[in-house]
């Protein structure tokens, strides 16, 4: 029999079960959004579908139809919730494990305390871990984690330079009570710390100003060491500040490939979707290698934006339960936090991921906010409708966009619906497959970002160019061979060259937006638009004013000073920009 908590895929598998989900809810079998996402629970799908809110006799009668089926699989249970086991080292002695401390380390690099302790049993749901750090009036509880082979951690992200003295908390009675001093001096060359959200813009935790040029390559932890390689190397050439990437697996076009590693090992005994999977233990061989990426993408001074859970699934990870999607968060946030490039990304596509609804989000975001010492921004990405970016735990607005092109052009009144930083994760890709949001012109791309820019928010690039080995940058990395990463960088320039480092909107005309820096620094974007020259009324004082070509990454000065009103000629293409500067300013990165 069938019932409401079998999963979709099962249930078409079965040719009893899809004649009657057929006859019930004509065409489901041949949805190609449903075809993507097989886990998803016959309750929730009946939840997201009208005709059975609408008509409760017939949900009732597709319900007893299915328990009819003779072939249907039972409804796999979620993993059960596992509560540390208080008499879990009776025998052992108070505080008797080994422990190992770190030498000095530099501000905002990762302090890693290390216990050598008991490993029978499971100890990564039978022991409990958390130590307070305390230096000055600064305390931190940090939870730790089991690491195999009778290792545990304890991860503080080092913010303030000074001795930091900490004492553990465990029911393992060897790991309890454990006392010691890390010490954390100046900061390496080029790290700033965490970036926070500043307003409607970022900052680095040391003031340094951040500016999120995001990028996107899901899955690219997921492919082969060598793939990998190529992705640090393209990133090490290219403009990007941030990378939007996942913990799980993609599943997907172009996406068939099989990681070598999962976040949990499998389960022995098998099974379908989430049984399948061991979710009381975790592949720490797994962990290590996201934490070196990590690290890596540190090095080249990009935030690792962590996608939590996302749809695209054929394991069984987006629909775990809520123990087993608790157990990973927290086991997740306690092994990462300490990383000062880390941002959290709840889901990709929330409202795509049908096993959970707002009350779950809430309640996972709550795990996470909890477990994190150190408030590292955090977001929830939409496909469709947005999730209330409102909420007092989201950090900034995650943006996908929300027409065939006009979507940058929402961000000022999104900044004034959210009074928060607006950040464009997903504007559409540049590239060339057969779907409409992944084969954006270079051009456009890039005006998307400007559009996006001038008032006021931050633009995420994509890129899928098809080539024969179906690497695509946007979920396996590799090469970028698009136009608009220099474009990007160009912009990024012109941005950093404000007295701010920053763009706010500025009242415009009904054909021109304005941003900048009031009185002092401004900026009109023509896009589409293409004029032979326009009339600009400036501030009062001198200024220099340039012509901009955001595509061909030209600044051409418009010869003298000027005040007043000033017919400015222009080339008489798309994708010009004026930029007008007070003559007491100096033009500089103010980054």
């Amino acid at each position: 029999m069938f019932d409401q908590g079998s999963s979709l895929g099962v249930v078409l598998a079965s040719p009893a079960g899809r004649a009657a989900l057929e006859r019930f809810l004509p065409g489901v079998s041949a949805s190609p959004i449903l075809a993507l996402m097989p886990g998803i629970r016959l309750g929730r799908l009946a939840e997201l579908t009208p005709a059975l809110q609408d008509d409760p006799g017939l949900a009732m009668r597709l319900w007893a139809t299915l328990a009819q089926v003779e072939d249907g699989t039972a409804t796999v249970p979620y993993a059960p919730a596992r509560i540390p086991d208080p008499d879990y080292e009776p025998e052992a002695k108070p505080a008797s494990a080994r422990v190992d401390t770190p030498g000095p380390t530099p501000r905002w690099g990762v302090v890693e305390v290390t216990l050598h302790g008991p490993s029978r049993g499971n100890p990564f749901v039978d022991v409990e871990l958390t130590a307070v750090f305390r230096t000055g009036t600064t305390e931190r509880l940090v939870g730790g984690f089991y690491d195999d082979d009778g290792v545990y951690r304890l991860r503080l992200l080092a913010e303030e330079e000074g001795d930091w003295t900490f004492t553990t908390t465990s029911n393992a009675r060897s790991l309890d009570g454990i006392t010691g001093t890390v010490t954390v001096v100046a900061p390496q060359p080029g790290e700033h710390g965490p970036v926070r959200a500043d307003g409607f813009h970022f900052r680095h935790a040391d003031g340094t100003r951040h500016r999120p040029l995001g990028t996107t390559a899901y899955a690219w932890t997921h492919q082969t060491e060598e793939l990998q390689q190529q992705t640090l190397a393209t990133l090490a050439e290219a403009p990007f500040t941030k990378i939007r990437m996942g913990l799980f697996p993609k599943s997907y076009a172009f996406n068939a490939n099989e990681p070598d590693r999962y976040v949990f090992p499998r389960n022995p005994t098998g099974g379908e979707q989430h049984a399948a999977w061991d979710t009381e233990r975790f592949d720490t061989a797994y962990f290590r290698q996201l934490e070196l990426r990590i690290t890596e993408l540190d090095a080249l001074g990009i935030q690792a934006d962590l996608i939590l859970f996302h749809p695209y699934d054929r394991w069984g990870f987006a629909d775990l339960g809520p123990a087993a999607d608790e157990r990973y968060l927290r086991y997740v946030v306690r092994r990462l936090a300490a990383h000062s490039n880390v941002w959290w990304s709840m889901a990709n596509e929330y409202d795509l991921i049908w096993s959970k609804t707002v009350d779950d989000w809430e309640r996972l975001a709550a795990v996470v906010v909890d477990e994190d010492p150190y408030d590292h921004l955090i977001s929830i990405h939409n496909c469709g409708p947005f999730y209330d970016h409102a909420k007092p735990w989201i950090t900034h607005a995650s943006v996908q966009r929300v027409d065939v092109y006009r979507t940058a052009e929402n961000t000022d009144a999104w900044r004034a619906q959210w009074a928060k930083p607006v950040v464009i994760d997903e504007c559409g890709y540049e590239g060339d497959i057969d779907q409409g949001w992944g084969n954006l012109t270079g051009e456009e791309m890039t005006r998307r970002f400007w559009e996006g820019a001038i008032r006021g928010g931050y633009v995420g690039h994509g890129e899928t160019y098809l080539n024969d080995r179906e690497e695509l940058w946007w979920s396996k990395g590799g090469e970028l061979v698009g136009g608009s990463p220099a474009r990007i960088a160009f912009l990024d320039r012109i941005s950093g060259e404000s007295p701010t480092g920053t763009l706010e909107p500025l009242p415009g005309e009904w054909d021109l937006p304005w941003a900048g820096v009031p009185g002092e620094y401004l900026i009109g974007y023509f896009g589409f638009n293409q004029p032979r020259f326009r009339t600009v009324t400036l501030p009062q004082g001198e200024f220099h004013l340039d012509v901009i070509d955001t595509w061909n990454m030209t600044v051409d000065p418009v010869p003298g000073v000027h005040r007043g009103s000033v017919r400015v000629d222009l080339p008489g293409r798309q994708f010009i920009a004026i930029r007008a500067r007070r003559t007491s300013q100096q033009v500089g990165d103010a980054r």
